[in-house]
């Protein structure tokens, strides 16, 4: 798997569990409400945590590469003199 797909997966997997999170709210029935803000909340955290560790930086195939793309020009203090 690549690292876009799997970043979708965790995605998905982040929504389903906002969408198990609001479950029994959007039916009506608020019988089992810790239960589904448990499982729900639980997924979604993990889900993000698990896409933070693992997918660090972006996906290279979802950017437009840019050949004529130049990174600005860092100051350097070592060239500065030093007052103290």
């Amino acid at each position: 798997m690549t690292r876009c797909t799997l970043r979708s997966i965790f995605t998905v997997l982040i929504y389903a569990g906002v969408v198990i999170f609001l479950f029994p709210y959007l039916i009506g029935r608020l019988t089992h409400v810790e239960f589904y803000a448990l499982v729900g909340l639980g997924l979604a955290a993990v889900s993000g945590i698990l896409r933070c560790c693992f997918l660090e930086g972006d996906c290279t195939d979802r950017l437009p590469s840019r050949p004529d793309y130049r990174p600005p020009m860092q100051h350097h203090s070592s060239l500065t003199p030093h007052h103290r």
